[in-house]
């Protein structure tokens, strides 16, 4: 099963973009070669804060054969343990901090851990970062 990030659901709708073949390209190809793709709720609350219509996002999703899934519990520890890396990195390196909620990439890539599940991105550096042992697919 391969997890979309939220940009990767952007790029496959927005024609004019320049990774729009590649995502358009790796859903179809996803849900044509049986493997599967999915986005969780925390891509889709990412969707609906731009959208026009927030109503359809999740039906024009699905309409791709994207299966819309439900974050596990078991991805809080794993998402609190690297975003904690990711603050004390931010505060050491700039003297900045950051919000102690967590980024919503944290969520993808906990729930990506602990399925096993291959993460489409854009953002590979952060991924590969902050949860070395997911697979990453981008372009």
């Amino acid at each position: 099963m391969i997890l979309l990030d939220t940009n990767v659901l952007i790029y496959a709708s927005d024609r004019t973009s320049p990774f729009h073949k590649w995502a358009a390209d790796l859903i179809a190809n996803a849900v044509s070669g049986g493997e599967g793709v999915c986005a969780n709720a925390v891509s889709l609350a990412e969707i609906c804060v731009g959208d026009a219509d927030p109503g359809s996002v999740a039906s024009r999703i699905e309409a791709w054969g994207v299966v819309l899934v439900a974050l596990p519990a078991a991805a809080a520890v794993d998402c609190a343990a690297a975003y904690g890396k990711y603050r004390a990195r931010r505060k050491a390196e700039s003297g900045k901090g950051a919000p102690i909620l967590p980024l919503p990439d944290f969520f993808i890539g906990a729930q990506a851990q602990v399925t096993g599940w291959t993460i489409a991105t854009t953002d590979a550096a952060r991924f590969k970062t902050y949860f070395p042992s997911v697979q990453i697919a981008h372009p």
